[in-house]
């Protein structure tokens, strides 16, 4: 298939032969011995400690080239930052023969990596440098970044904000928007500090599966593939709830997994068909524990971010500081609407809707009516992290009835900024009520409500054994993420998110 190059990417190439025809290899295999990088250099060095920087050897690529005839001043970035080498001719090149000169770093393109090895030294103008003494090509680049100016303070003017571009090619603009990096690094650092947090208390982690013969644990629409050999259906997995309670079973006392659930629905600023879901079950605690567990964790992780429990999110200030606001869903929604909904059968909130210009699907029962009730009313809300507690039991197939509130059952959850954060149950641990919950979805699936669970027989087997009385938690990574990094779109903390596929030329 032939390809589209632009003026530049044809001179790149052009360049890329005459190096060969020279004998140089644009692509070596051998290792680089790396031995320092560009920000622990400039942090650390100093006229004092100089002796300890005569011999260092950083890697990076090309981001600027300031060509004075027979001396370069080359900025490369490498992980961690960028930093200024200074590459004189009569030094690289002591010898009569000037070949290396001009026939690789003259032809140096923005973009190329290279690793060098010399000193630290502070030129006139104040800036931390490499005196470089040896400079070797890593790798040329064929393709040419966008152009990003940055003033003499490393402020960035006509940033690339174009999210077709930085989404689909992220390996482009993690390079050229330093700063989109900074947000998956913290984004690790959250996860890092939930393990740790859960580790510490006796928490084991697991892996259960992904391809699922049935998609249970959660209401969503699944991805459906096929097993050929097994010649059956197969589904990526929407939650991995149902296989974590098998293991409370098994006689393990807490588990937790990072997920990677897969739902096959919309796509918006907070949804993503692909996305990380972390869950964990504790055996002999109740949806209480799980509030006041879930509480500290979430400080825990404000003060690991940022320093604080005050966390800037968009124009909001949202404190993390525990305890958090605690509502029941149907004193939330009267609370936002003046209306009681408590006592409605789904006619009645049917009419709810139509008062409320609410537009709902004929094939959906009193619990989706009721949480859409409270979505299009309420939830945006809840700035402030608030518990939203106590739902319907129509609402919740797989919760523990509540001990004390007939109709309801003893589930909440997280709502921050106006958008979920976290669902939390007392689980459902009775086989008989939970068989007869799946019967009544079962019932929904038929009238077409194609997020209605299935039955799944061998998890009610696993229950028939016995289940002691458990919490369980689904916590959304990813909104967690934009949340204490200060993103407005799911897109910007996930590395590659979903994207219509590119028509290539």
């Amino acid at each position: 298939m032939s390809q589209n190059l632009s003026e530049q990417e044809i001179i790149r190439r052009e360049k890329l032969k005459a190096l060969e025809a020279a004998g140089i290899d644009a692509y070596p295999a051998a290792l680089y011995p790396v031995t320092h990088f560009s920000t622990d250099i400039k942090n650390s060095f100093t006229e004092e400690n100089k002796d300890d920087f005569t011999n260092v050897c950083v890697a990076g690529r090309v981001m600027s080239i300031n060509d004075k005839g027979k001396v370069f001043f080359i900025k490369i970035q490498d992980s961690k930052g960028i930093i200024q080498l200074y590459v004189k001719r009569d030094e690289l090149c002591p010898e009569e023969d000037k070949s290396f000169w001009t026939n690789v770093v003259k032809t140096l393109d923005l973009g190329d990596f290279i690793g060098v090895t010399g000193f630290v030294f502070i030129t006139k103008t104040g800036e931390t440098s490499i005196h470089t003494q040896t400079l070797t090509l890593l790798a040329k680049s064929l393709k040419p970044l966008p152009v990003v100016k940055r003033d003499e303070e490393g402020n960035v003017h006509d940033a690339v904000t174009d999210p077709e571009f930085r989404y689909r090619q992220r390996y482009a603009d993690l390079v050229i928007n330093p700063e989109v990096k900074d947000t998956f690094v913290k984004r690790t650092k959250i996860i890092n500090t939930i393990r740790e947090f859960l580790n510490k208390q006796g928490a084991l982690e697991v892996d259960t599966p992904v391809l699922q013969a049935i998609p249970g644990g959660a209401a969503a629409r699944p991805f459906v593939t096929h097993h050929n050999a097994l010649d059956v259906p197969f589904y990526l997995r929407i939650a991995n709830e149902l296989y974590l309670k098998r293991l409370i079973v098994g006689g393990f006392d807490w588990v937790y997994e990072f997920s990677r659930n897969f739902r096959n629905e919309g796509m918006d600023r907070t949804h993503n068909p692909e996305f990380t879901v972390l869950e964990w079950y504790t055996a002999y605690k109740d949806y209480f524990w799980m509030m006041e567990t879930t509480e500290q964790l979430f400080e825990q992780l404000a003060i690991a971010v940022h320093g604080t429990t005050d966390v800037k999110v968009g124009e909001q200030t949202i404190s993390f500081k525990a305890p958090f606001k605690r509502i029941s869903i149907l004193d939330a929604i009267k609370e936002n609407t003046g209306i009681d909904v408590s006592e409605k059968d789904e006619d009645g909130l049917r009419e709810v809707c139509k008062q409320l210009n609410i537009d709902v699907p004929p094939n959906i029962g009193k619990g989706k009516l009721i949480d859409e009730i409270f979505s299009e009313t309420s939830e945006s809300k809840y700035i402030q992290p608030t518990f939203i507690i106590d739902y319907p039991v129509e609402m919740s197939p797989l919760t523990k009835k509540h001990r004390s509130k007939p109709g309801l059952v003893e589930r909440f959850e997280l709502m921050i900024n106006g958008k979920e954060i976290a669902n939390a149950y007392s689980e459902l641990n009775d086989p008989i009520d939970q068989r007869e919950r799946f019967e009544e979805q079962a019932r929904l699936m038929e009238r077409g409500d194609d997020e209605a669970m299935f039955i799944d027989q061998d998890f009610l087997r696993a229950l028939e054994y016995g289940m002691p009385p458990t919490s369980g938690i689904g916590i959304g990574i990813d909104r967690l993420i934009m949340l204490l990094t200060n993103q407005q779109s799911i897109q910007d903390v996930l590395l590659f998110p979903q994207m219509r596929p590119e028509k290539l030329a």
